[in-house]
Parts: C-alpha cells; structure tokens; sequence
C-alpha cells in the first residue's frame, strides 16, 4: 500500500503555554507512568497518567522525540492528545542541568513521605531527560 493512502494518527501535544506537535504520524511511543505504550491506527481508546520520559512521533523514516514531563494522555479515534506541562524537543534538552537535577536529587534525603515522592519525581524527570538526550546523540 502506499504511503500517501495509509492510515495515519493525529498527534497533539499541548502544554499550557502552547500546542508543541499537531502532526499526522505513523506512529507514536509514550512514556506512561509504569512504561511506555506505542500507539498505531486503530487503536483502542484510553486515557491514562503519563510519565516521564522520551515521547517518539514517527512519519516515514523520520522520528520526533520530545521530554515529556507528566500529564494525562488520551487516545480516541485516530487522534493521540497529550496533556503535559512540559514538552521539550530533544535537540532542546540541557544534559548538563539535568546531570546537576540528577545528582541534586540523589543528594536530597528526604524525611517525609511527601518529600520521598518529591525526590522521585525529581529522579525521573532528569533520568527521562538524559535518556532524552542521549537518545538525540547529545550526551
């Protein structure tokens, strides 16, 4: 079958500043908080808690990845919606200041359980942006 006439998703990514993706795509990976789900054409409808992590938008050959930093995913029909506040392109990702997050993270001991959830948020959203990173061949 040939390209132009394959099915194809809607991906948005929206953050409260700005859309960052409104782009037809092949495929799309997503960071959910206990993996990572891959969606194609067809997919059954869900809506579920992102994590924090590499997000993969793939057309043809070429392949978009962006940081995701939590928020909610949702896909229904053809149209993939994330729902984060915050998306960075990976050639935009800082790898020296999520090195200083992660070694600041690792540092802090925590001494409630609000502060534990804190400390593990903060190693994963700077562990997500260095594999970010490293994954664009920036690190």
């Amino acid at each position: 079958m040939a390209e132009s006439t394959q099915k194809k998703l809607q991906c948005l990514i929206v953050t409260p500043e700005t859309t960052v993706l409104d782009q037809a795509v092949d495929f799309v990976a997503i960071p959910l908080y206990d993996g990572e789900m891959g969606v194609l054409p067809g997919r059954s409808p869900v809506i579920t808690r992102l994590g924090y992590g590499e997000l993969r938008a793939t057309t043809g050959n070429t392949t978009s990845r962006y940081f995701i930093d939590g928020g909610f995913l949702q896909v229904r029909g053809d149209v993939v919606s994330v729902l984060t506040s915050r998306a960075v392109p990976a050639e935009r990702v800082d790898p020296t200041a999520a090195r200083a997050d992660l070694q600041k993270a690792n540092e802090h001991v925590p001494t409630t359980p609000e502060g534990f959830e804190a400390k593990i948020i903060s190693l994963s959203r700077a562990r997500g942006q260095l594999e970010v990173a490293r994954r664009a061949g920036k690190v």
